[in-house]
């Protein structure tokens, strides 16, 4: 089942699945680590960004374009 990244809570975990959103910003979310298969953590989402751990890395993305990040949600 996927989800949005904007569904998940702090501490919550998943794994991308796909990336609904146009070309450029696909390749963008490509170019921090949002591939397929990769594994993120969430940090923060409530008001503001949605920040997450990827590849041990913090990024911080817009709500937009959080929203367009799909994850299968890890049990």
């Amino acid at each position: 089942m996927s989800v949005s990244l904007t569904n998940l809570r702090a501490g919550e975990k998943g794994k991308v699945h796909a990336i609904a959103a146009g070309k450029y910003a696909t390749k963008r979310l490509y170019e921090i680590g949002f591939n397929t298969s990769a594994h993120v953590t969430v940090i923060k989402n409530d008001a503001g960004p949605v920040i997450v751990s990827i590849n041990g890395n913090k990024v911080a993305l817009g709500r937009g374009l959080a929203h367009k990040v799909m994850l299968a949600k890890d049990q």
